[in-house]
């Protein structure tokens, strides 16, 4: 339920996020640069709610605040609709930026609850694979909605999002189990809270660096639909295929890929995912056509297959059950923190150097994080004791 859920959810939003810079860029008239600066700000405050978010979910359930989640991104594409200046598109991205980490601890931890560890990547593939049948599904009829109104693609996915919300309500149970004599949150909250957290160093310096790994993904995200609208005037409904693409990667190779990662150590895989991500990434500055951009997204979307899964199964099996909620937190930080930096750089290279250098800055900051990442696994740094609700290293996931 959770899954058919996300993907009602997934079709929504996509109505309309692939094309969102477009028309900010095109409503303000300003540069990247300066247009990436909504993106940093917007999600500075998304970063300070995914901890309250994973309080939240510990204490109160990962019901709530998914639904709350659900009907607050509803409201972002409603003031998107309204807006026409830069404090207009502030609020309106803060507001989605909030949301969507809250929306992603919740489900993350809702799944950790319900598959058993050794099941969990296939569970995260699942849950992907169903996502991704509804990206593939909203940029296709969102390409062809905002080519005559994005207004009415705002409405649309504003609508989907609401009923959404309605149906985690009335349909989904709580999965958080509740303890006697242990307050509201039962066993979920624990004393200490983030400072429990705070003491696994090893996971710390792993979020780190899988944040410095996902500012080249994101890079890509935010700024390809600027780049080939005004360097190749790639109209809407023509570059909506790429996401589509992604997509349909997601719903019918993700099955496979997870297949053959779950042979091999999780840390081992995430290496290899970021190393083909930044490839993927780099390899935009050799292309300038239809087919070249394709081929890019096909590679870039490789990546995504081997480290999304991977990641998140790895953080739910490290961290124990009464944190869960916690741990996810504090991972889906470094989407926020790579989103807060990723249209700054990208915008600064294009405006400064060159189109062309946004991606071989990304494929340098890939690269980069390849290498961090490796050391990583080999160092004693990953190394912790372990604990209840943890799945060692070499363990299959």
């Amino acid at each position: 339920m959770i899954a058919f859920g996300a993907l009602v959810s997934s079709a929504g939003s996509a109505l309309v996020w692939p094309f969102q810079f477009i028309y900010i860029t095109r409503t303000l008239g300003l540069n990247l640069a300066t247009v990436g600066t909504l993106i940093t700000l917007s999600s500075g405050t998304g970063l300070a709610v995914s901890f309250l978010a994973g309080s939240m979910a510990d204490r109160l359930g990962r019901k709530p605040v998914m639904v709350i989640a659900q009907a607050a991104q509803g409201c972002a594409w409603i003031l998107m609709s309204f807006a026409h200046t830069y404090l207009g598109f502030l609020v309106a991205l803060m507001v989605l930026a909030s949301s969507q980490p809250v929306y992603a601890v919740g489900s993350d931890a809702m799944l950790a609850d319900l598959v058993r560890p050794g099941l969990r990547a296939s569970g995260y593939s699942v849950m992907r694979i169903l996502n991704n049948v509804g990206i593939a599904l909203g940029p296709a009829v969102g390409g062809i909605i905002v080519s005559r109104s994005y207004a009415m693609a705002f409405y649309g996915a504003a609508t989907v999002l609401f009923l959404y919300g309605l149906f985690l309500l009335v349909c989904v149970r709580e999965t958080l189990r509740r303890g006697s004599g242990a307050g509201p949150g039962g066993n979920a909250a624990p004393a200490g809270g983030y400072r429990q957290v705070a003491r696994d160093r090893g996971f710390l310096l792993f979020t780190l660096l899988i944040t410095l790994g996902m500012t080249a993904p994101l890079m890509f995200w935010t700024l390809m639909p600027v780049y080939t609208k005004q360097n190749f005037q790639f109209p809407e409904h023509l570059y909506s295929w790429l996401p589509v693409t992604n997509a349909l990667m997601c719903v019918f190779v993700q099955f496979f890929v997870t297949r053959w990662t779950r042979r091999y150590p999780p840390l081992a895989m995430l290496v290899l995912g970021l190393g083909v991500y930044a490839l993927g990434v780099g390899s935009v500055a050799l292309m300038s056509g239809f087919w070249g951009f394709w081929t890019s997204m096909v590679v870039f979307t490789f990546g995504e297959l081997i480290t999304m899964p991977t990641g998140t199964a790895y953080v739910a099996n490290r961290a124990p059950a009464e944190l869960r909620g916690r741990y996810m937190s504090i991972y889906w930080l470094t989407w926020g923190c790579a989103r807060a930096v990723a249209p700054m750089i990208g915008g600064t290279l294009n405006d400064q150097v060159s189109p062309h250098a946004i991606w071989y800055g990304g494929l340098a900051i890939g690269l980069s994080s390849t290498l961090a990442l490796a050391w990583f696994r080999t160092s004693k740094a990953q190394a912790r004791l372990p604990r209840a609700g943890t799945v060692p290293e070499g363990a299959a996931t």
